[in-house]
């Protein structure tokens, strides 16, 4: 084990989290809570694997640009001119200005505000106005435009969903999203259509308890009483290798218009992929950011199968808002409580996790303690 791990965490507790039993135990309080944890799985995790970063469908034209972060760094994603989305470390060659930061289209090149050094949609360094000299071309002897191009990251695009790799370790895309396709049981995904984004800002809790809260069914039936109608009973949980989660069949019918009703599969990808599936033709996808210990950035994507109308899009938009608002308000107070909680000396033990509701819970807590051994 990492000696930075038992530092943070304390020898002890990784123990008894790693003695596992009928009953195990779950996380330390330290791993929601620490920056040195988080540092950690900034570096060991986020830079490392394969992380949603952001949706193709807001880079549309060439040009398109957005910042994102990833482990903690600054990134860009940009549509270039051959509308392949490239991605670049944002820090400008020159002085290590943040290039981007709001989304917006930058035309044909992305221009330095400080000092004007200039960058094709490809990364190339164009332009360097006076930096050597009085006159606008002039460049210092030796100096070469050619290796000052914007740094790029490893970026790949599946459907709408945009992954980056830091380390460009990670193996193929397909290969990482392989263990979700097998489970949407032949759902086409090229015919998902963008209905509405939700930006729900900063939510006071760990990304962890995010992906946790997604992936057990345990508290669905307490929680979200006013809002879905998926019976406990009638759930089971996904621990697939590669891919966790839970799904539920309903087998009851519904009793009002405004619930979740569906049979539904809730998957993720290590570290932040979070996708949910409404059967027959409802796909959301969340984006999670961390941005300390205590706080992350959640964005929800919905998309519909197949084609409609903008009469049918518009007013399903508003629906499906209305209700994934009043969802993710329950989940969010949920996990605000999760996070308060702990700072507490008996979360040092972890809490216990049920062997039946929350294996998908444990399996990801335990992939978080190997990332970062």
């Amino acid at each position: 084990m990492s000696e930075s791990l038992q530092s943070i965490l304390g020898a002890e507790t990784l123990a008894a989290f790693e003695a596992g039993g009928p009953v195990a135990s779950g996380l330390p309080g330290a791993a929601y809570t620490s920056e040195a944890f988080l540092a950690l799985e900034n570096e060991r995790i986020f830079a490392d694997s394969w992380v949603f970063a952001g949706f193709a469908h807001e880079l549309s034209r060439p040009g398109d640009i957005t910042p994102v972060t990833v482990a903690g760094r600054p990134l860009l994603l940009v549509r270039d001119p051959e509308l392949r989305v490239r991605a670049f470390h944002n820090v400008c060659r020159h002085r290590n200005l943040k290039l981007v930061d709001t989304p917006g289209n930058v035309g044909r090149a992305i221009r330095c505000p400080y000092h004007s050094w200039t960058y094709g949609l490809d990364g190339v360094l164009h332009v360097t106005p006076y930096f050597g000299g009085r006159e606008p071309r002039a460049v210092p002897p030796g100096f070469d435009r050619g290796r000052h191009g914007l740094v790029p990251v490893r970026s790949e695009t599946w459907h709408d969903w945009i992954f980056v790799n830091l380390s460009g370790s990670a193996p193929p895309l397909d290969e990482f999203v392989a263990p979700l396709r097998n489970r949407l049981e032949g759902v086409d995904l090229s015919r998902a259509r963008h209905v509405v984004t939700i930006d729900f800002g900063e939510v006071a809790a760990n990304w962890k308890l995010i992906v946790e809260n997604f992936i057990e069914p345990y508290h669905v039936q307490f929680v979200h009483a006013t809002t879905t109608e998926q019976p406990l009973i009638d759930h089971y949980t996904v621990s697939d290798r590669g891919c966790l989660g839970c799904a539920v069949d309903v087998s009851g019918e519904a009793t009002r218009e405004d619930t979740l009703a569906a049979d539904s599969r809730y998957l993720t990808l290590f570290p932040n992929f979070v996708f949910g599936l409404y059967l027959p033709d409802e796909i959301g996808v969340q984006l999670n950011v961390p941005l300390a210990p205590d706080r992350t950035v959640q964005r929800r994507a919905i998309y519909r199968l197949g084609p409609e109308s903008r009469l049918e899009s518009d007013a399903r938009a508003e629906e499906l808002t209305k209700l994934w608002r009043g969802v993710h308000a329950e989940d969010h107070a949920m996990l605000e409580r999760l996070q308060q909680g702990r700072v507490s000396e008996v979360a040092a033990g972890g809490g216990v996790l049920s062997p039946v509701w929350e294996e998908a819970v444990r399996s990801f807590q335990e992939r978080v303690v190997s990332a970062l051994s």
